[in-house]
């Protein structure tokens, strides 16, 4: 029996928990799992559902359409699994991690590629049978080089694009084409140390911990929609390097729960937040 992931977000109004419940009712679909929430500030609803039954996708969704406020954006797919390009440049740390995980089949996720800007870590993806792009960025401008990068993401059919520590600012062009489509993670627990260095930044004014954020990349630095955080607690006896040793462990979670979390359709994007049901 088929399985689908309902997404709808849509003003709200009485009666939508029902009106949607009774259409899959009517239609001999069942429910294997609901979860909604209200926006009651901007009056917003949002709704995932799990159900299973032989689906005509298509005739569902007019149907939907038609029962739900005309501002109603309804997603409807198979949990299938997510082609996915990650961008590097010379840390290995979170590259490795997913791609053991992608080895492993341990998220719903396939590892298409991986593009560097130094070929540092072509041989780790090697290892695992997965293309290398190397893009060099010397001596051409950023516009350049992410037209480069562009003109590789052609030969592929990828869902997100992943930055496992990519350490290039994007262009807004380059954000535009693939909107809502990067993930990034960042070292820090954002909206603090945003930038470079946020590891001797935390240890100049003596934080008591330090964490890792990973979020949606928009034209605003380090600023885009959060998809998950996590901390670990440090002290005084620890100088940068030590903070920096072990953000690289906070930074590995963080990812990969958020890219969990993308990867079955939990994440709403609603402006510069995110809905999650987790």
């Amino acid at each position: 029996m088929q399985k689908h992931i309902l997404r709808i977000a849509c003003s709200d109004e009485k009666g939508l928990i029902y009106r949607i419940s009774n259409v899959l009712f009517e239609n001999n679909f069942n429910i294997d799992r609901n979860d909604e929430f209200v926006d009651s500030e901007k009056n917003l609803f949002f709704m995932r559902t799990e159900f299973s039954g032989d689906c005509d996708v298509q005739n569902l969704k007019n149907i939907l359409q038609e029962i739900l406020p005309e501002d109603a954006k309804i997603n409807l797919t198979q949990n299938k699994v997510k082609n996915v390009v990650i961008l590097v440049t010379k840390e290995h740390h979170c590259l490795s991690d997913l791609l053991i995980r992608n080895e492993f089949n341990e998220m719903n996720f396939n590892v298409l590629s991986v593009i560097g800007n130094y070929d540092i870590l072509k041989d780790l993806t090697g290892k695992f049978d997965i293309p290398f792009h190397y893009i060099p960025a010397e001596n051409i401008s950023r516009e350049e080089h992410q037209q480069k990068i562009a003109e590789i993401l052609e030969q592929y059919d990828f869902d997100y694009l992943v930055l496992a520590k990519f350490m290039r600012i994007l262009t807004p062009e380059f954000v535009k084409k693939f909107k809502h489509k990067i993930i990034n993670i960042h070292h820090s627990f954002l909206p603090a140390f945003i930038g470079a260095n946020p590891y001797k930044q935390a240890h100049e004014r003596g934080v008591k911990m330090i964490g890792a954020t990973s979020h949606f990349v928009t034209d605003d630095l380090d600023d885009g929609p959060i998809i998950y955080q996590d901390i670990i607690k440090v002290n005084h006896a620890q100088n940068a390097k030590d903070l920096a040793k072990l953000g690289k462990e906070v930074e590995k979670k963080v990812l990969a729960e958020a890219l969990k979390l993308v990867f079955n359709d939990k994440v709403f994007i609603d402006d510069n937040k995110t809905v999650i049901f987790e």
